[in-house]
């Protein structure tokens, strides 16, 4: 089965070394949004205008498969 890894940047950029054994691409997006949701809301608030957070997602060759990018920015007033 492929293995799939999820790189966060959020303040600093975490590599996933581990990475997860899942059937294909699509259980992989799944599993992205997944966990960037359960991420999101472990940050309890702490994302700021400002700091962007951000999930790539790799194949096993460090292929970029995915990308997922939340902006957070304050609009001009």
């Amino acid at each position: 089965m492929p293995r799939y890894f999820f790189h966060v940047t959020h303040e600093r950029r975490e590599i996933d070394q581990e990475g997860e054994e899942l059937p294909d691409k699509h259980a992989a997006w799944k599993e992205a949004t997944v966990t960037a949701g359960q991420i999101l809301q472990g940050l309890d608030g702490k994302l700021k205008p400002g700091h962007d957070w951000r999930m790539e997602v790799t194949d096993e060759f460090q292929q970029t498969l995915y990308v997922l990018h939340i902006q957070a920015e304050r609009p001009n007033q």
